[in-house]
Formats: C-alpha cells, sequence, structure tokens
C-alpha cells in the first residue's frame, strides 16, 4: 500500500473500520496483519482474518442490540481480541471506551456509569469478579462479554455473562440471517463519529473523558507514516495498556493506515524474548520502560568482570562523545568512528541482540519526561531511541526527535501538519486535524481546553533557535522556593530516577527555604545489591531503613546534585517506608505521581524535613487488594545531603 501523501486525503475521508476493510481487499491473505504468541507459538492473522474476526464480533455485538451512538467498555490486555472487540463496536457506530486492567471495582463502577456504557468486554476472570461486585450499580450493562475462559466455568449459568467464543458463534449466526448487514454498517460510518474515549490521567482531580473522531486518528496516523516513512513491511509491538492514548494512537491508528503488523508477547516478563523472536522495526511505550531497562543494564555490566567492565566502560565514553558531537552538528573525525564501529562489533550488537532490540529502526519513549541521560545511555549504546511528547487531547504524541536531530534535552518538531507555539504564560499550544473532539457531556471543559482554535496542553516550556520544543514540566507545577526562585519537580526526578536504585521520587520546596525529597527504593535492584553484600532483609520496609541502603541512595542523590543548579540541588531526602501505589491514589494509572494528594498525605515527613529532626515516627495506610485497610507504624529517618 501507498502511504505517500498523494493519497493520505481519501483516508482523510475513512472511518477506522473502512479502512481495515481496505486493507483486506488489498493484502487479503498475502500479508500478516496481527501476531500473537500463545504457550510460546505465534499465531498469524492475515488481513483477511482481522476483517472475518471484526465482521463476526461486529455481529456478535448487534445479536446484543449493540448500535449507533451506545458505547462498549474494554477492560481487555494486550491481545488480538482487543482490536477484533474494538474496531467491531465502530463498524456499528458505537463508541469504545478502554479502562486499565489494574483499576479497581469502585474505579470501574465510576468511569462506566459516566460514560453510559451498554456492554462491557473482560479480560478474564479477575475482570468478571470485580464487574459482579458492582453488578448491582450497572443497571445499564446488558452483556459482559468475558475472553478468556479460563476459571469461567462455574459462571456460566449467570445469564449476565457470555463467552467471547459464544459471542463469534452468535455473530456467525446474526450474519447469515441479515445478509450484507456488516457492510451496510461500516458504510453508514463517518469521519468526525466519535471511535474511542480515552480517560485522562486525573493528575489534578477527576478524570474526564476525552472523545476522539475517526478522522482525529486518521489524521495522527498519517502524520506519523509520514514522519517515520513506515511502511507495510513494517511491524511494531505493541506492550503498553490499550488504556493508554499511545497503544490507541498505533494500533487502531498508525498500524492499520500504515498496513504494518501488529505483534502481541504472551505476558510482560516475555517482553524481550518476543523481541527476538520477530524483530521488530519500532517500539513506542513509556519512559518507565527505558529506565528499567537501562537500570537492568547497568546493574549487568556492574555485576559482569574487570575486563568486560573495562570494555563497556570504554565503550560507552566512546558512543557518547559521538552522540554529543552529533547532536551539536560537530564533525566526528576518521580515528573516533573507527573506534566507534569497532565497539559496535565488539559491544554494542552483542548487547542489543541479548536484550532483544538488535532489529530496532526507531524507538520511542512519551507519557512522562525522561532523563536525557537515558536517551544518551541508549544511543551510545546504538539504540535509536527518540523522546516523544503529547497528550491525549491532542490525539497522542504529535512531537518528535527527527532522525538526525536528535537534542537531548528536548521533545523534538512538531509532526507535519501540526503547529507548535508559547504563550505568554509559556503554555505550550498546539493546533492539529487530530485534536480532540471535546469531552464526554462536559461542554464547559471542553471550551477551557482551547485558545482560539489552539489547544492548551498544560505544559510550560519553550522553543529553541532551531524549533525544537523543551518541555519545562506542567505549569502549575513549576514552584518557586522562598527566595522567588522558579523550579520543576519534574526536571529533578527524572534525573533520580535514571538510577537503578530509584524507582520513584518525589520533590518538594515550594516556598521552602530548600528543595527536599521523598524517596521510593527500586526492590529489585536494591535487593540484589543488598544480597550480595549479606544486608538481611525481609520487607520493602526493612529493606529501606537498612544504614547501608541510605548511604547507597545519599550517593545517587549526590551525583545527581552535582549536575544540578545550586537553586535544585536537594538539601534533605526519606526514604519512604512503603512504594507510592495506583490503588491507594497516590499513583495515576499511567504511573504518574498525585502530586497534590501526596502532600497532604505525607505532610507530616515533609515537614519534618524543614525542621531540626533527625527522624519521625508515622502511621501510614496501606490499601490492600481485597479493600482491607491496613496501618504501618515505623520510624522514618531524615537524611541530610552535603
Amino acid at each position: 500500500m501507498d502511504t505517500n501523501t498523494e493519497n493520505l486525503e481519501d483516508y482523510n475521508l475513512m472511518t477506522i473500520p473502512q479502512v481495515l476493510a481496505r486493507n483486506a481487499a488489498q493484502f487479503g491473505e498475502a500479508r500478516a496483519a496481527v501476531r500473537e504468541k500463545a504457550y510460546g507459538i505465534w499465531r498469524r492473522y492475515s488481513w483477511s482474518d482481522y476483517y472475518r474476526y471484526v465482521q463476526k464480533t461486529a455481529g456478535g455485538f448487534a445479536a446484543l442490540n449493540l448500535g449507533r451512538g451506545q458505547v462498549v467498555c474494554l477492560i481487555v490486555e494486550n491481545h488480538a481480541e482487543w482490536l477484533f472487540c474494538e474496531i467491531a463496536a465502530h463498524s456499528l457506530g458505537a463508541s469504545t471506551l478502554n479502562l486499565f486492567t489494574s483499576s479497581v471495582a469502585d474505579e470501574l463502577c465510576a468511569s462506566i456509569l459516566r460514560a453510559n456504557c451498554s456492554i462491557v468486554v473482560a479480560q478474564d476472570q479477575e475482570q468478571v469478579d470485580k464487574l459482579l461486585e458492582i453488578k448491582d450499580k450497572l443497571k445499564q450493562i446488558s452483556k459482559v462479554v468475558y475472553i478468556d475462559p479460563t476459571g469461567m466455568s462455574s459462571y456460566e449459568s449467570n445469564p449476565w455473562l457470555i463467552g467471547y467464543a459464544q459471542l463469534l458463534e452468535e455473530g456467525e449466526q446474526f450474519l447469515v440471517k441479515n445478509e450484507s448487514f456488516f457492510e451496510k454498517e461500516i458504510k453508514k460510518g463517518s469521519p468526525e463519529d466519535v471511535a474511542v474515549m480515552i480517560q485522562t490521567s486525573g493528575t489534578t482531580g477527576i478524570p474526564k473523558l476525552a472523545m476522539l473522531s475517526h478522522r482525529n486518528f486518521m489524521q495522527m496516523a498519517a502524520q506519523w507514516i509520514i514522519s517515520e516513512n513506515i511502511k507495510p513491511e513494517d511491524n511494531w509491538l505493541s506492550i503498553s495498556p490499550p488504556a493508554w492514548i499511545v497503544d490507541q494512537m498505533w494500533g487502531v491508528g498508525v498500524a492499520l493506515l500504515g498496513a504494518m503488523t501488529m505483534n502481541f508477547p504472551e505476558t510482560p516478563e516475555t517482553v524481550k524474548e518476543d523481541f527476538r523472536d520477530i524483530g521488530p522495526s519500532m517500539l513506542i511505550t513509556a519512559s518507565r520502560f527505558w529506565e528499567d531497562l537501562a537500570s537492568e543494564i547497568r546493574v549487568r555490566i556492574s555485576d559482569s568482570g574487570w575486563i568486560k567492565k573495562k570494555l563497556f566502560f570504554w565503550g560507552d565514553r566512546i558512543g557518547k562523545i559521538i552522540v554529543n558531537k552529533e547532536t551539536r552538528k560537530q564533525k566526528i573525525s576518521l580515528s573516533l568512528n573507527i573506534l566507534h564501529k569497532i565497539m559496535k562489533i565488539l559491544l554494542y550488537r552483542p548487547l542489543l541482540d541479548r536484550i532483544g532490540c538488535s532489529k530496532f529502526q526507531s524507538a520511542f519513549t512519551g507519557g512522562h519526561p525522561i532523563s536525557p541521560d537515558v536517551i544518551l545511555f541508549f544511543r551510545a549504546i546504538g539504540l535509536n531511541l527518540k523522546q516523544c511528547y503529547g497528550l491525549t487531547e491532542a490525539g497522542g504524541i504529535f512531537q518528535v526527535q527527527p532522525n538526525n536531530e536528535v537534542k537531548l534535552e528536548t521533545v523534538g518538531k512538531p509532526l507535519p501538519f501540526t503547529e507548535v507555539k508559547i504563550a505568554e504564560d509559556q503554555e505550550v499550544l498546539v493546533k492539529s486535524p487530530a485534536n480532540f473532539s471535546g469531552y464526554y457531556n462536559d461542554y464547559k471543559a471542553t471550551q477551557d481546553a482551547f485558545e482560539n482554535a489552539w489547544l492548551k496542553t498544560g505544559d510550560a516550556g519553550y522553543i529553541d533557535d532551531e524549533g525544537h520544543l523543551l518541555i519545562i514540566g506542567r505549569k502549575e507545577d513549576i514552584i518557586r522556593n522562598k527566595s522567588g526562585d522558579a523550579f520543576s519537580p519534574d526536571f529533578i526526578e527524572t534525573r533520580l530516577k535514571f538510577s537503578p536504585y530509584i524507582k520513584e521520587a518525589v520533590i518538594f520546596g515550594e516556598g521552602r527555604p530548600f528543595i527536599t525529597a521523598m524517596i521510593n527504593i527500586d526492590m529489585g535492584n536494591v535487593g540484589n545489591w543488598a544480597e550480595e553484600r549479606m544486608i538481611p532483609y525481609t520487607t520493602y520496609m526493612d529493606l529501606s531503613r537498612q544504614k547501608a541502603v541510605e548511604e547507597l541512595i545519599l550517593k545517587e542523590v549526590q551525583k545527581v546534585n552535582d549536575q544540578l543548579p545550586d537553586v535544585m540541588k536537594l538539601k534533605k531526602i526519606v526514604l519512604l517506608y512503603k512504594l507510592l501505589d495506583a490503588d491507594e491514589e497516590e499513583l495515576t494509572r499511567t504511573g504518574k505521581v498525585r502530586r497534590r494528594f501526596v502532600y497532604g498525605l505525607y505532610i507530616k515527613i515533609i515537614e519534618a524535613m524543614y525542621s531540626d529532626e533527625k527522624n519521625v515516627c508515622v502511621v501510614g495506610k496501606v490499601k490492600y487488594r481485597d479493600g482491607r485497610i491496613g496501618e504501618i507504624e515505623t520510624t522514618v529517618n531524615i537524611i541530610n545531603v552535603p
């Protein structure tokens, strides 16, 4: 399929199911549309298969009386059934709302009611159990479709539930009785119809439902295809939750319009093994994935032999010199190029192959700010990692670092057909045909989201002389210390989290004489470090209170301090006795810190850091998966940073 600018206009006039129908007619059985791994074996779906499964699923939904203007809720994981169900709903003129499988029952209930969903598609028994818990509140839900039948035999008599396999059977029967029904329904669709509703992160309050039309999806997809020269022979791996705009943007948009092969790993634990199986040409996922992968590599290197450690140190230095020179558009000497090529053969390629990333054409990170050190680290070892920037309301990611213009501190330049400018108050504004249709049932919030047709991102930033955008942080999160100096907590937090031993960091300092931080240690990496040194511990809290661990984290903080201007240097830190948790509302489901909530929850610890106290006694609440509330009583040490 030719995806050049000459025929993208056609797609601008098409809905998502109409694009699928065109792909099926053009590629049929010849090309793989979707591949899914189960029990160690890859299953292939051609474009004809893809179309048939969507067709049968749509027939099943129609048999359940799903129609135009209704909403289907999906609580699913990264599997082919997600796409079949989503696009089947779109084929009938319905919209879809994807929710995180990690959501607790009350969260699911609030979102389903807010969107007025009529059908729910649930991944497995775990999700079904949550829905059964709140069934009395979900009066408008006519049916719950479960995909995975494991453990569901005892539920078969419940008329509220139907297995996906049975839905397909009923769909086939419906289509036999209603000839050409599916094709006629697809033709009725309009590009302006709402395709997907995405729940915003809710970092500052109750999440809103952002509505994205079919045209929004096609526009964003076209921008990516042009920018990255995406071709049908390219393929990518879906590893981020379908409830996140990024996998929606690529899975329902880019992969479909670009006719790419979409791959689903067996489990999150087999991702790197699956990389090696399929050799994806592209990957886009959250910054946490790359931060964790960088930490894993660095820990492995630190545990290796002296020779390998020295070789990596040498190669890392050469790679970083090359990257920095490329960034500054400086000439690279012949001798340095030769050394770099030798390092690629001896070090980089074997390393990338070991982690399953050797065939990447491009890799992208987005969702949350990432330390430039992480970008530098991967680019130094030969992985073309580029930072992106966007938001749900903009249809996904609209800003990306161009291949030959990667500046480590910036998020690059706008995609084609997109304009970005900076408002007088430093807010980043974007104008794009991919910008959302508005918030569901919230006219005022929709009006407030725009300023003369420009979408307000809520982020502060500036554009450099070469047109690259640098994000300072959330406009509302830019804070000033007691002296009036402004700084971004995000800026410091992302640098702290580059350490393999720091999982999360929350910065404080508004109206205060200096900056402090509350830190979550990385249980896995710190635990391995402690075990190697015969340091005994039992729980996360026990590990975080070890004197040796405090000294370890202090050294990591000092490394970051050395790179920060005086106004941003940390003076005191604490190691929190528990991990921040989305179930306890400390984090959003996408892993962002709910800063105001955390501030209020841990105010006693924060105040102690701005006193002369050496430690503080706290009684913390912990919410367990079954809903029970427990208490933790402990002493938290205040650590001074020299």
